[in-house]
């Protein structure tokens, strides 16, 4: 992703960052998981056997706009 553009305003240099998860029992980062949201018996995401992507997030110093990318596993 070299010299990424705001998708917002065209804005060059983005600057590289995440999305903190403060649940409970989180892990202090957010994955993006393939598929529509189905929920188990106690209310939270099923999540057995899907892949996990790690999320790259990008901020534009200019508007604030954030790009966000799921480019690995994670």
């Amino acid at each position: 992703m070299d010299t990424m553009t705001c998708g917002q305003c065209g804005r060059a240099g983005l600057e590289p960052g995440f999305i903190e998860d403060t649940g409970e029992h989180s892990r202090g980062y957010s994955r993006w998981i393939p598929g529509a949201l189905e929920r188990g018996l106690f209310g939270g995401a099923k999540r057995m056997g899907r892949p996990r992507w790690q999320i790259d997030a990008f901020r534009c110093p200019g508007c604030g706009h954030l790009e966000l990318f799921a480019r690995q596993p994670s």
